[in-house]
């Protein structure tokens, strides 16, 4: 990394002055005069373009890390600028004013959902250590101890710098300032080949493993040597002077070990360095807040797990129920059944006029390819406009029907489109699952004008307000084969709960729903000042009294017991205006899935639990609190905010097929440790299953002891990464 300081200063050749608008780290929005200094490239090999830069309205010197149009194109790069945007907020949250805030660059600003993001850094404090021959013996004592704080500070929240060198440690004789936080990974996610030798670790060369806090220890003991002696050090392991240079031999002789697990941890070298330095920082970082929320959230699955199960509902229209055959059309929501006298397939014009007589075909192959594209007409509700129904779609068994819910302009149709999408690319497959189009015409022209407009980066247009009447808009089916062979169509509607009237037709829908998304639009659930634009932006406001759509659809589904028992998904849509609060930016940047591991979705719906309880109230809850199987999730359909109707590095969906998988293995279609029972509600643990024994109260200690057993299984997995 070049020196923070190498650019020219502001108004010396640089560019002429103009504004710079950016959102603050407490989350407001700043409009500053800004003069710039001369450009230059942090990196020869990463794409960040690095100048000083003077906000005139307060006279502040900052430095400003930013991506041009053309590589800002690329996700790779858009990926580091928002890791260190992401590293360099949380640590400012966590330090605050703190002893241990100096160690790392002071954010002032950020924007990023624009075409060329940027990140604002107040000064940076000392030189690049790459500028020093050797370092005088008296300085390296404080040196090493800062180094070794700031990467304890780092190991304590699960992160990892890879990209630890003598170009991103600054020295000013007196502190040290660590930079590089676009090298920061998270500690049991895999690696990947990053770093310079001979400072990156030997796995970490070669991309082997998973990230180890001990990674950064080894490459501190070679910019120590580096310092120290003048010279880098051997790549792959003790330098063979060592013992002629006693103090860094007595510090980090094992930080050279080729294996992270023979290196010593950050804390065990700063005990050698300043004894009792490690349990200062332990006391001084602030505590973890959501204790009594994660504590909350397993009370109520301990309560979910003793509640009786609900009796069956007689004409409930539960999967097996209707052995006539029937189904329910999905436009007039009227039931229907094939009927081979009123098949019709497309003509020249692509109007299903074309009369289909299949009486006349006896070969099977032949006849299941017609029948794919044919279509019946539903003369179910003749009041209703004329629709067709595709013919997979009745002769598959009883649909699955998945309905989104949740008020307008809450995200659905982005998130629903990119859901789908990634069906269609194949997201299923790690699953034992595969698909097909009930029809191939519809599918294609669902792909022309919803997929492909938003991977392109368009903004979708907003969809139509339902009418009067209406209450469920039919979306895109898919026919869905299981590991088994078994295919069931799956049915996706967007339900506009706001507008449900209390109709026969509306009833018999919702008893017919084999699943609920609840889609939660941060910015109308969470009063967090960071959202406060986005709110100014739409026209809305904070509702502490929760989704309307929410509760409508609620108080519509039957109850057959304490809870109902219909499986949902909650998702906290829009993540992406949250990226970087935790715990959002642990969940958004994690990989898509490639299995369904139960202890993770519990973990990650303990911590939707958390942040909701905290910050939006139980009525944004009231979906988990009434339904027995209810799963919370994080999701982000674009990736980022669009900015003048595009978005601007293109709708990139995160972690969207997520609510949909646990929403298949809650029916069943995709197997999980524990079966599908366990994987909503989590496993009973032994105290709850033993005869006579009376379960604790809610209030009770043992209560608590058992969502905290629980609760360890669910974190134990995820625990060191997501806590």
């Amino acid at each position: 990394m070049t020196s923070p300081t190498h650019s020219a200063g502001p108004g010396q050749g640089g560019a002429p002055p103009g504004k710079l608008v950016f959102t603050t780290p407490a989350g407001g929005r700043r409009v500053a005069p800004v003069r710039f200094g001369r450009e230059s490239r942090r990196d020869r090999l990463l794409p960040q373009l690095i100048r000083n830069c003077l906000l005139d309205d307060e006279g502040q010197q900052c430095v400003q890390v930013r991506l041009t149009a053309e590589d800002a194109a690329n996700p790779a790069a858009r990926a580091l600028l928002e890791t260190e945007t992401g590293t360099a907020l949380h640590l400012h949250r966590l330090l605050g004013d703190t002893a241990y805030a100096p160690l790392f660059p002071r954010v002032v600003g950020h924007e990023l959902d624009t075409a060329e993001p940027f990140l604002l850094y107040a000064a940076p404090r000392g030189i690049a250590a790459a500028r020093t021959h050797v370092m005088a013996a008296s300085d390296q004592q404080r040196f090493t101890r800062d180094l070794m704080t700031a990467l304890c500070v780092l190991d304590g929240q699960g992160l990892v710098l890879r990209g630890l060198s003598p170009a991103t440690v600054l020295w000013d004789g007196a502190r040290v300032q660590l930079w590089g936080l676009e090298a920061v990974t998270r500690a049991g996610r895999p690696r990947s080949p990053w770093g310079r030798l001979p400072f990156c670790s030997p796995e970490q060369r070669r991309g082997e493993g998973l990230a180890d806090s001990r990674d950064a220890v080894w490459s501190a003991a070679q910019v120590l040597y580096r310092l120290v002696t003048g010279r880098p050090g051997p790549a792959d392991g003790a330098p063979a002077d060592l013992d002629e240079h006693r103090v860094l031999d007595r510090m980090f002789r094992r930080a050279f070990d080729p294996r992270a697990a023979g290196r010593p941890t950050p804390a065990e070298v700063l005990d050698l360095v300043a004894p009792g330095a490690g349990d200062r920082i332990r006391l001084t970082v602030p505590a973890d807040e959501t204790r009594p929320h994660r504590e909350a959230f397993e009370e109520a699955l301990r309560l979910k797990r003793q509640a009786p199960l609900a009796r069956p509902r007689d004409g409930s229209g539960a999967p097996g129920e209707r052995g006539n055959g029937e189904v329910l059309c999905p436009y007039c929501l009227q039931t229907i059944q094939l009927d081979l006298t009123k098949l019709f397939v497309a003509d020249n014009t692509m109007q299903y006029k074309q009369p289909l007589d299949v009486s006349g075909i006896s070969n099977p192959v032949v006849l299941d390819d017609i029948m794919r594209g044919a279509v019946q007409k539903c003369a179910a509700d003749p009041d209703f406009p004329e629709h067709v129904i595709p013919v997979p779609y009745l002769t598959n068994g009883r649909p699955l029907t998945v309905a989104m819910v949740g008020q307008s302009s809450t995200g659905k149709s982005h998130l629903l489109t990119q859901m789908i999408a990634a069906i269609t690319d194949g997201g299923l497959e790690p699953f034992g699952l595969t698909w097909q189009s009930v029809n191939p015409e519809q599918h294609a022209r669902f792909v022309r004008e919803r997929v492909q407009p938003l991977r392109n980066g368009n903004v979708l247009d907003h969809t139509a307000a339902l009418g009067l009447d209406d209450f469920a808009r039919f979306v895109e089916s898919l026919l869905i084969t299981d590991a088994r062979g078994q295919v069931r169509p799956v049915a996706f509607f967007d339900l506009g709960g706001e507008d449900l009237v209390r109709t026969d037709a509306a009833l018999r829908f919702l008893l017919g729903v084999d699943a609920l998304v609840f889609v939660v639009d941060p910015a109308l659930a969470l009063p967090l000042p960071e959202l406060d634009h986005a709110r100014q932006r739409w026209g809305v406001e904070v509702n502490r009294d929760g989704d309307v759509a929410f509760g409508t659809v609620l108080d519509r589904l039957p109850k057959n017991g304490p809870y109902l028992d219909v499986p949902a998904a909650m998702v906290l849509g829009k993540a992406d205006l949250l990226r970087f609060r935790p715990p959002v930016d642990r969940w958004l940047s994690r990989p898509p899935a490639t299995s369904l591991d139960p202890a993770l979705v519990r973990a990650e719906s303990r911590d939707v639990h958390s942040l909701l309880r905290g910050h939006a109230g139980q009525a944004w809850l009231r979906p988990f609190d009434a339904i027995r199987r209810c799963t919370l999730h994080i999701a982000s359909a674009t990736g980022g905010q669009e900015d003048r109707g595009r978005y601007p590095a293109g709708a990139g969906p995160r972690r969207v097929l997520e609510p949909l998988l646990a929403l298949l293995a809650m029916h069943g279609l995709i197997d999980v440790p524990g079966g599908a029972e366990a994987f909503a509600v989590g496993e009973t643990p032994g105290f709850e299953t033993v005869p006579g024994r009376r379960a604790p109260g809610p209030g009770s200690t043992a209560g608590g002891t058992a969502g905290g057993t629980t609760g360890g299984t669910a974190g134990g997995a995820a625990g060191g990464e997501f806590r």
